[in-house]
């Protein structure tokens, strides 16, 4: 069972999910959690100093995905 779960899709312009990587990836480097806020309540989530990291590349006759995953 989840404590806590977020899951966000939309539609956006190249450069905005790009600055939003940026920020995620920010907090990452200064931080020691990551922040996300949702119907006006803020959740902060530890991140320890070694994480998993996954990238997958899907490509399709008609769609592409990139995935990126963080475990710990």
């Amino acid at each position: 069972m989840d404590i806590f779960s977020v899951e966000q899709k939309e539609r956006l312009r190249r450069e905005e999910a790009a600055a939003r990587l940026h920020r995620l990836a920010d907090m990452l480097a200064r931080h020691n959690d990551i922040e996300f806020e949702r119907g006006g309540l803020r959740f902060n989530v530890r991140v320890p100093d070694e994480v998993n990291l996954k990238i997958e590349l899907e490509v399709e006759s008609d769609e592409r995905e990139l995935e990126i995953e963080l475990t710990w």
